[in-house]
C-alpha cells in the first residue's frame, strides 16, 4: 500500500519544483519579485471575446453539457482560419475536434493511439507535455535533436533503422517551446515525406504560430501536400488571444487520429463550457486586429530584454518567434547547472526564469525566459541581472551560492 503508482513512479521530480518553492519563499518575505519563468500571458483577453462571454453566459441554454469535440460553429471557426490563414481546408465534422488547450489534447492523443513499449521520437529539449503524455500512456521516449534541419532528419533516419520497435509516432513543434526555434516548409515537407515513407505518425504543436516577429511565418505542417495522411496539429487560442485561462485548443488534420482523440474525449469531457467555445468562435471570425497588437507587444518586450541583456554581458540569441528568449548560461555558471543557476538568479537578480533542464536534460545549458511582464517590469530585470553579473566578475561562483 505504500509502494508509489505505476505511472507516477515513471515521471521524474518537477524539476520547476526547487525555482518555485524559493520564489514562493521570496515573496513571502516580501522581496518584490520580476516572474519571467511561466508561459503565462499577462494581458487581458480582447473586449469583443469577453464581451460575446457574457452575451453568451446570459442565455440558461448555453448552462447545459456540451459536446466534448466541440459545438458545430467553432469548428467552424477554425477551419476558416486554417483555409485564410495557411490555405488548407478542412472538414469541420472529421477532420477537427476542439480540445481543453492544446495540451489535454495532446495527453489525450497520446493515450489513444499507444500500445505499450511504443517508441515515440521527441525532440530534446521540448515541452513536457510531448515527452511525458507518452510516458503516461506507457510508451518508450527517443530523444531526437530539437533542431529543423539536418541533425532532425539524421536522427530521424537512425531511428527507424535501429529502434525496435519501429518508431510509431513523431513529435514537431515549431515555433518552439522553449527553444523560438522556426520551421520552413521545404524541412516540413522531409519530414512529411519521411513519415509516410515509414508509416509514422507526426503530431505538429504550432501553439505558438501566430507569434512572430520578422518576414519568416510559422507555417503548417498541414500545408504540405499528403500531410493529412500522416499529421494531427494542434493550436491553441491561449497566446494569439490572450485567453490561457479559458482552456481553448484544437486538434486537425488527419481523420484517423482526430476520430481516435475525440473517442477518447467522449468518455473523459463535455467540453469546454458552451460560452466559452461560442466566444472562442467569436475571436476567430472577428477582426485580428488584437493579434497584431499583441505580436506588436511581444517585439517590443523581446527588444527591451535582448537590449538589456546585452548591456549586462550575457548575450543571447534574437528570436525570430514565440514569446521565449532560450538563453545560454553564461560560461562562469555552467557549473552549475540551469536549476542552480535560475535559483542564483531568483537570490541575487530576483528574476526568476524556467530551467532549461525542465525540457529535457539537452535544456541544461540554457533558461527560458519568458516575456510575460510590462516593458518596465522588463526593464527592472535586467538591471538585476546587470548589477548580479557585475557583482560576480571578481571571480566563480561557489556551487553553495545558489541554495
Amino acid at each position: 500500500m505504500t509502494e508509489e503508482f505505476h505511472r507516477i513512479r515513471r515521471l521524474p521530480p518537477y524539476v520547476f519544483a526547487e525555482v518555485n518553492s524559493a520564489k514562493a519563499k521570496a515573496r513571502a518575505a516580501a522581496e518584490d519579485i520580476v516572474d519571467l519563468g511561466m508561459g503565462n500571458p499577462d494581458s487581458p483577453t480582447p473586449p469583443h471575446i469577453v464581451a460575446k462571454l457574457v452575451e453568451a453566459v446570459a442565455d440558461p441554454r448555453t448552462h447545459r453539457y456540451s459536446a466534448s469535440k466541440g459545438i458545430p460553429g467553432l469548428r467552424k471557426a477554425l477551419a476558416g482560419y486554417y483555409e485564410r490563414r495557411f490555405n488548407v481546408k478542412l472538414d469541420p465534422e472529421t477532420e477537427v475536434v476542439a480540445t481543453l488547450g492544446s495540451k489535454e489534447g495532446l495527453a489525450n492523443l497520446a493515450a489513444a493511439i499507444t500500445s505499450p513499449g511504443d517508441t515515440i521520437l521527441v525532440p530534446n529539449p521540448s515541452y513536457p507535455i510531448h515527452q511525458f503524455g507518452f510516458v503516461l500512456a506507457g510508451a518508450s521516449v527517443r530523444s531526437i535533436p530539437c533542431t529543423p534541419d539536418d541533425a532532425m532528419l539524421e536522427a530521424l533516419d537512425r531511428a527507424v533503422r535501429h529502434s525496435v520497435p519501429k518508431p510509431t509516432a513523431l513529435i514537431v513543434n515549431f515555433p518552439s517551446n522553449p527553444t523560438a526555434m522556426l520551421a520552413d516548409l521545404y524541412f516540413y515537407r522531409k519530414i512529411v515525406d519521411f513519415a509516410r515513407k515509414h508509416e509514422i505518425f507526426i503530431l505538429s504543436d504550432l501553439a505558438y504560430a501566430e507569434i512572430y516577429f520578422g518576414s519568416a511565418v510559422p507555417p503548417s505542417i498541414l500545408e504540405v501536400p499528403g500531410a493529412k495522411d500522416v499529421a494531427v496539429e494542434f493550436t491553441s487560442m491561449s497566446k494569439t488571444y490572450n485567453m490561457p485561462g479559458w482552456r481553448m485548443g484544437f486538434a486537425a488534420g488527419n481523420p484517423r487520429l482526430v476520430s481516435a482523440l475525440t473517442r477518447v474525449k467522449s468518455y473523459l469531457d463535455y467540453g469546454a463550457f458552451a460560452p466559452i467555445q461560442i466566444a472562442a468562435a467569436a475571436a476567430l471570425n472577428g477582426p485580428q486586429d488584437c493579434v497584431q497588437e499583441m505580436r506588436d507587444l511581444y517585439r517590443e518586450r523581446r527588444d527591451v530584454m535582448v537590449k538589456g541583456l546585452a548591456s549586462a554581458g550575457w548575450e543571447v540569441p534574437v528570436p525570430e518567434a514565440s514569446m521565449f528568449l532560450w538563453a545560454p548560461i553564461p560560461d562562469r555558471f555552467k557549473h552549475l547547472g540551469s536549476v542552480d543557476f535560475s535559483k542564483l538568479l531568483l537570490a541575487k537578480a530576483k528574476v526568476a526564469v524556467a530551467p532549461g533542464i525542465g525540457f529535457g536534460e539537452h535544456g541544461d545549458g540554457h533558461v527560458r525566459i519568458a516575456l510575460v511582464e510590462n516593458s518596465q517590469r522588463i526593464r527592472q530585470a535586467m538591471r538585476g541581472i546587470k548589477t548580479f553579473l557585475a557583482a560576480d566578475n571578481a571571480g566563480p561562483v561557489e556551487q553553495t551560492d545558489a541554495a
